[in-house]
């Protein structure tokens, strides 16, 4: 059957029915004002909600008929409970954006106050490296109640204005460089503030093949739930994709009405507006006024990627993509790295072609180089037949008792990259003392085989293990002109640290899943 996962038979393309032309946002984006839109007259028509899927299908609120009615007054944050989860306000917008589908959020801005702001400070990366303004997180602190206190009265008076922000590059395991955006401390903290508000509303509305970026779930659990999908699932062919340079080309306008979908409040808008377009100091002292995406390194892009990939991709494929396939279908997506699973081969291929037009309506490309079809079946059980997800390679293979299972194991690829990443670090950390050198190491590789330990990737683990000891040996020895260790001193020094062996997951790791 040759399908169409943009259009339905009878039915106009849900976005087609939206405003497209937002004239008015700020020139610059560094002035947290409101969004100015053209007045539209009203019209009769089909809907005017952004659902973004192409179906066409009846969950289109309207703007003008929501029933339920935002909250405008601001609940006095607290917290309850022994354990301090989150401020009860917080839980109340969760509860209100799960059972009220069609509620926007109005008065997002005039809950950004103190409170919400300590919260923030809590969940903010203590380490990270100052801004363009030079200010550190500990000098920041130093006077921490007094810089929230006047940072709230800015944002009353509307005169907060977002800072230039930071380029910083670093390395990629291809050779490249990845570029990130390094906001002022404060701008941090409020993005931070802003990030919990938005969180409290979409995390109700994402969907669970959602993995990155998200609380209490990420890649480790993203990789198992895909090994179980698979083995259990009756599927035969898998679509692997990437989107290229994914936060550099989110569209602002587009992103905007996205979360216009939920929340009606103009200067709150506003405020991420102007993060988007904030300036941009590269190293050579330019200074760039982005058009397009969100830069990484931002505490607030994360929540937003997850929104725009939760209409383009995900939304889409739950409710235009399965019902038209007459098989088994399952998307699990991990920031802009997803997988598509298809129990006929001929719906894989019109996924694989339709892909590209669909991330084209937001500006999105799909990576050649990381997009491609494979066969993926239990009846051709061999590692010839793999694809790498998240730093791991699936295959089909028999098991002991000769039934094909769905293993994984270390992609080769990260592995040497991981190898090649401790080399580095040993190589120029050599001359620190054992007492520091050896357990930061241990640190390193037990990291390594926490997120790579799973049943059949201990050869994977071992060979690091190896590689790892190697290496120590290799680089002790030429910290001065002379040999200093031995193979049996270097055990010794090993034993005496107790220096990690690869080991199989634990029952409490199998029980949580297939590890």
């Amino acid at each position: 059957m040759d399908y169409s996962m943009e259009t339905r038979k009878g039915n106009r393309e849900t976005e087609t029915g939206l405003n497209r032309n937002l004239h008015d946002t700020p020139d610059t984006g560094r002035r947290a004002e409101p969004l100015q839109r053209e007045k539209q007259p009203k019209v009769a028509r089909e809907s005017d909600h952004l659902i973004v899927l192409g179906d066409g299908r009846a969950d289109h609120m309207g703007k003008g008929v929501t029933v339920i009615h935002s909250l405008q007054r601001q609940l006095a944050p607290d917290k309850v409970g022994p354990e301090h989860v989150e401020p009860t306000f917080l839980q109340r917008i969760s509860i209100k954006a799960g059972t009220a589908k069609a509620h926007r959020f109005q008065n997002l801005y005039g809950s950004l106050n103190e409170s919400l702001l300590y919260e923030a400070w809590g969940n903010l990366n203590k380490r990270g490296a100052p801004g363009v303004d030079k200010v550190t997180i500990a000098r920041y602190r130093e006077n921490l109640g007094e810089n929230i206190k006047r940072l709230v009265e800015r944002l009353k008076r509307d005169e907060y204005r977002s800072r230039l922000i930071r380029r910083k590059y670093i390395p990629k395991g291809n050779g490249k460089e990845r570029p990130l955006g390094i906001p002022v401390v404060e701008d941090r903290l409020l993005q931070g503030a802003a990030r919990l508000l938005l969180e409290a509303i979409f995390e109700q509305d994402f969907h669970p093949a959602s993995y990155g970026y998200r609380p209490k779930i990420g890649a480790q659990q993203a990789v198992k739930d895909l090994t179980f999908e698979l083995q259990f699932g009756s599927y035969g062919y898998v679509v692997e994709a990437d989107i290229k340079g994914f936060f550099n080309n989110i569209d602002h306008d587009w992103l905007l009405r996205m979360i216009e979908e939920r929340v009606d409040d103009k200067p709150f808008l506003g405020l991420i507006d102007s993060w988007l377009k904030a300036g941009i100091l590269e190293r050579d002292g330019s200074v760039i006024h982005p058009q397009t995406g969100t830069p990484q390194g931002g505490v607030i892009s994360p929540i937003l990627a997850n929104i725009y990939l939760h209409y383009a991709v995900d939304h889409w494929f739950e409710r235009v993509v399965k019902p038209y396939c007459r098989g088994q279908a399952h998307i699990i997506r991990y920031a802009d790295d997803f997988v598509c699973a298809f129990q006929y081969q001929d719906e894989a291929e019109q996924f694989y072609r339709t892909l590209p037009t669909r991330l084209a309506k937001f500006s999105l490309q799909v990576a050649p180089e990381k997009t491609c079809i494979h066969r993926f079946s239990r009846f051709h059980p061999t590692r010839t037949r793999r694809f790498t997800f998240l730093g791991f390679e699936f295959y089909w293979e028999a098991d002991t008792k000769g039934a094909p299972r769905v293993w994984r194991r270390t992609a080769r690829k990260k592995l040497r990259a991981s190898i090649k990443a401790c080399k580095e670090w040993v190589k120029t950390h050599r001359h620190y003392p054992l007492q520091i050198l050896i357990p930061t190491m241990i640190r390193k590789v037990r990291g390594h085989y926490n997120y790579f330990r799973a049943v059949g990737n201990m050869t994977s683990l071992w060979i690091f293990y190896r590689e790892a000891i190697k290496l120590l040996y290799k680089w002790l020895n030429r910290r001065s002109q002379r040999r200093s260790l031995t193979w049996d001193g270097i055990k010794r020094v090993l034993a005496a640290y107790a220096f990690p062996e690869p080991s199989q997951p634990s029952k409490a790791e199998l029980n949580r899943g297939l590890a």
